[in-house]
């Protein structure tokens, strides 16, 4: 589980950087200044969750066996892929369709984190 995260994080980080240079620099010209806003705040909760599945990663060497770390980081993960997934997709094409999902990867967001209490309160 340990290796599993911190590679998910890293790769996540990685993502999330090129993502956000492609946003500041292909991207700025070509849309609107709110859909703009709107992939920022994808590149931002991504490279934070990005950070909170290193910090599973890590955390799972401590404490081995942990269900609820482990729930903590696919959740994590599928956060990733649901919130800022959509707002990129949203960004770039205007399909209004796609801000429906969004709030599918904040409550991940939401949940991953409340797993992870939950992981630190039994740990």
């Amino acid at each position: 589980m340990t290796k599993t995260f911190v590679l998910l994080g890293a790769i996540n980080g990685f993502l999330a950087v090129a993502l956000g240079a492609f946003g500041a620099h292909a991207l700025r010209d070509r849309l609107a200044v709110g859909m703009l806003e709107v992939y920022k705040t994808g590149v931002q909760y991504h490279m934070a969750h990005a950070l909170a599945l290193l910090f599973v990663g890590l955390l799972a060497e401590r404490w081995r066996d942990n269900a609820w770390l482990r729930t903590s980081g696919w959740l994590f993960a599928a956060g990733i892929v649901l919130f800022s997934g959509s707002l990129y997709a949203l960004a770039i094409t205007d399909t209004r369709v796609l801000g429906a999902i969004t709030p599918l990867g904040g409550l991940c967001f939401m949940a991953g984190w409340l797993a992870l209490a939950t992981a630190t309160i039994r740990a």
